[in-house]
This record gives structure tokens, C-alpha cells and sequence, in this order.
């Protein structure tokens, strides 16, 4: 698309699966494919309007409120080539990704995204936000790092983070002013801004190695947990590092090798658990790893307060957060 092309897409349904499917196309097309559902009772309306600004994309988007979730497996999905940075202008949204705290942002908020993390989000009311979407190789070359941590850095206490929001108003409103070469240099003030904001928190390149490492583990994990050899020995093989070094990258975090790979079954576990058509217990316990189902009834006790067979007594299927290794 070249600069300043401008593009639009408007989106007004009655409550109902076309609704979520329509705007979840127009969400791939301009931030990151999401799984996504709308509330039920009440009309969906949604707005995006995309700019082009050198190799950036310039989008504002506006909709009544929606939930999205991204996991590991929509890595390939439209959007892996991207990173953003939003800015939440009006409304309420609660984001959720591996390995971070739970957020909600308000008015005001910065956040941002890369297209190769899991996410999950919940817009609560009616939102506007802005986001600055640019290719992911130009930001991972500006700042290396951070396609190395395990977790983004959160923007809202940075020192000079209110910059980039002024910067990108003022951006906003000469634009229709500017010409191409306006925009070349708009786009690049624009990551340089980004870099020199964000670059001061990011670890020391030895802790982002370790993140980067913990963050490989977790992914193998999620691919691997009914494989009933997973464990420190094969995690470390399959990573091409030592036993040591793997356990070495989780010191001072909060788990363990063990308790990863545990946690993350259990969480499975329990899914199906709640699912009366899962299987028997002993069947969900051999299903994700576990060799022992008395081992497996101990475990699951001492994570939820619960042994297997109760919670499978309870009869009805209930929502379970996705495991977030």
C-alpha cells in the first residue's frame, strides 16, 4: 500500500456469529488474527480506518465491546509479521499474555504488541484506540531485545512515554498536510521514539538470554505435554542447551522446569475434567503425561483444592483460563 493511501472498513451487525466473524477478518487484515466472540445481546458496531505512513501503518479503530484470544497456535496466522503500539484513547481493556500480570488499561494507556506472542483481550465498553503497526523485522532490527524477552516491557510508568502519545496527536493532525517524504521521516521518528523509550528497561543481554530461554521451554511445552517423556532431560535436547543452563535461566523466576511442565498438565487436565465427554479420569491422566493416576489425583489435589473425581462430579462444563506457560 503505498503512502498515504488511506483504507476503511465499517462493520455494523445485528447480535450473532456473523457479527464476531466479520470483524475478526477485519482485525486480521489490519492488527492480528484473533479467535473472537461479541456479547449476544446487543448490536456489534465496528470502525477501522487504516493510514499508510512510510512502512508504518497508522490505524484507528473504534467498536462496542468484544473479547479476543490469540494462542500459540495463530503464530502462522495474519499479523506474525507485526508489531504495535497502541494507544487507548477512550474506553476499557483488560489484556492478558504469557508471562506478564494481567493489565487493564484506560484512557491514555500505552501497550505494546508483537504478532508472534500469545494474547487475550477483553475490550469491557465502547473503545477508540490508535496504533502504530509496523513491520516486525524493522522494530526487532532497531531494537534487538526485544524479540529476545519473555515478557514486553509495560510502557505506562516509562520516563518520556507521554512523548510518543503527543507526538503521534501531532502526527495525526498535520497528516493530511504532509507529503511522501513527510511521511518517510514521520515513520521514522516514530520507531526511534519507540526504541529510545523502551530500549532503557530491557534487560542486560545475559537476563534477556535467559528470558529468551525460558520463553523457548514454555512454547516446547505447550506442544509437548501429552508426551509422556517431557521433562527437563528432553526440554533441554530439543533447545540444544544443557540440563544446567535450562534450570539456570528459571532461577529467581517463579517455577521450575518441573513445576512448568506439571502446572501445564494439570491445566489440561482439568479442562477435560470439566468436559463430561473428556474421558475417565484415568484416561485424562494418561491423556497429558501423567504414568501414575494416584500420583495424578495427589498432584491435582494440591493444585485446585479439588481431586479429579469431584471436579468431574460437578457435572457441568466450566470456563477454564488457558494455560498461559
Amino acid at each position: 500500500m503505498n503512502s498515504g493511501v488511506q483504507q476503511r472498513w465499517v462493520v455494523r451487525q445485528e447480535p450473532g456469529r456473523g457479527a464476531a466473524d466479520e470483524w475478526q477478518r477485519v482485525l486480521a487484515a489490519t492488527h492480528l488474527a484473533f479467535d473472537l466472540s461479541v456479547p449476544a445481546d446487543r448490536m456489534f458496531t465496528g470502525t477501522v480506518v487504516r493510514t499508510r505512513v512510510g512502512f508504518m501503518d497508522l490505524v484507528e479503530c473504534r467498536s462496542t465491546p468484544f473479547t479476543g484470544r490469540r494462542g500459540s497456535g495463530m503464530t502462522g496466522e495474519p499479523g506474525a509479521d507485526r508489531f504495535g503500539i497502541q494507544i487507548l484513547c477512550r474506553g476499557t481493556e483488560h489484556v492478558r499474555s504469557p508471562g506478564s500480570e494481567p493489565v487493564v488499561l484506560s484512557a491514555g494507556a500505552l501497550q505494546l504488541w508483537d504478532g508472534m506472542r500469545p494474547v487475550r483481550l477483553d475490550v469491557m465498553t465502547p473503545f477508540v484506540k490508535r496504533t502504530l503497526v509496523f513491520p516486525r523485522e524493522r522494530v526487532v532490527n532497531a531494537c534487538p531485545r526485544l524479540a529476545e524477552v519473555e515478557s514486553l516491557p509495560a510502557l505506562g510508568g516509562l520516563p518520556s512515554a507521554g512523548m510518543l502519545t503527543r507526538y503521534v496527536g501531532a502526527m495525526v493532525a498535520e497528516l493530511s498536510e504532509m507529503d511522501d517524504r513527510m511521511r518517510e521521516t514521520a515513520c521514522d521518528i516514530a520507531l526511534e521514539l519507540i526504541r529510545s523509550i523502551v530500549e532503557p528497561s530491557l534487560p542486560d543481554a545475559r537476563a534477556a538470554r535467559r528470558d529468551a530461554l525460558r520463553a523457548r521451554a514454555r512454547r516446547y511445552v505447550r506442544a509437548h505435554l501429552a508426551d509422556p517423556r517431557l521433562g527437563p532431560e528432553t526440554i533441554a535436547r530439543a533447545l540444544s542447551v544443557s540440563r544446567r543452563t535450562l534450570h539456570n535461566a528459571f532461577q529467581g523466576s517463579d517455577s521450575t522446569v518441573a513445576s512448568l511442565v506439571r502446572t501445564a498438565r494439570l491445566a489440561r487436565s482439568k479442562e477435560d475434567l470439566a468436559d463430561p465427554g473428556g474421558g475417565s479420569v484415568t484416561e485424562i491422566a494418561y491423556r497429558w503425561g501423567f504414568a501414575d493416576a494416584t500420583h495424578f489425583s495427589q498432584a491435582f489435589k494440591r493444585e485446585y483444592g479439588m481431586t479429579p473425581r469431584e471436579v468431574r462430579a460437578l457435572g457441568t462444563r466450566k470456563p477454564c483460563a488457558e494455560p498461559m506457560v
